[in-house]
């Protein structure tokens, strides 16, 4: 049963966008199983850690629907305020990938001033949406070992943790991680392929009041 939980699941999640809306999506796949699939959805997607966390943070049913709506205004924001970047509804959170402003220079943690203005503008309506958590998934590229890479995407997730704390986002919604090089976006064979790995992506989600708020359908 919980195997036919993820095959729907993944089914919902690859083909959704032709046929459900977001907040139908975030729904749907809440129904199917929410926590307990989250790890069989990020083998099924690739690898990708902040799709996996997403799904599996999923409560599903009404409160999921409303959660999927309160999201979707969250991402608008988003993309309005940093349109260089690849905001991505899934379930009922956000994945927001940074195109060019949160790269990194090859063995830097350093934020150019780019990223921290890109990053001003995302602290602002995080801390607006008070009612999320915050995963920063820190990532390099190929070059170096893989000691050396790890440590590299520990330290890159952490300089964009400290930088939103400067801009009044406690600590308590930010959580961080890292996978040195394990999860590339795009095959490391070309130096432009692997500035684009050299980053940080986040995953934003319904912390316990809003799903509480959902769950008893005060949540606007």
């Amino acid at each position: 049963m919980r195997r036919n939980s993820i095959i729907v699941v993944a089914f919902i999640f690859l083909i959704g966008c032709k046929s459900l809306n977001n907040t139908q999506k975030g729904t749907g796949v809440g129904v199917a199983g929410g926590a307990a699939v989250g790890a069989g959805i990020g083998k099924l997607t690739g690898k990708n850690s902040a799709i996996g966390a997403l799904i599996g943070a999923a409560v599903g049913g009404s409160a999921g629907y409303l959660i999927g709506r309160h999201m979707d205004k969250q991402a608008e924001e988003l993309k309005q305020a940093i349109p260089d970047a690849t905001v991505e509804r899934v379930g009922e959170g956000i994945n927001l990938t940074f195109n060019s402003g949160l790269l990194f220079k090859i063995n830097s943690a350093e934020l150019s001033e780019d990223a921290r203005k890109e990053l001003t503008k995302v602290g602002a309506i995080l801390s607006k949406y008070d009612d999320t958590q915050i995963l920063l998934e820190g990532h390099t590229d190929d070059t170096g070992s893989d000691d050396l890479n790890m440590n590299l995407s520990k330290r890159r997730a952490k300089s964009v943790s400290s930088y939103l704390e400067s801009q009044n986002l406690p600590s308590s919604r930010l959580k961080t991680k890292w996978y040195g090089e394990s999860q590339p976006k795009y095959p490391n064979d070309s130096e432009a392929n692997r500035e684009k790995n050299r980053r940080v992506e986040l995953a934003i989600y319904a912390n316990n009041d809003m799903k509480k708020q959902a769950e008893k359908g005060d949540l606007k």
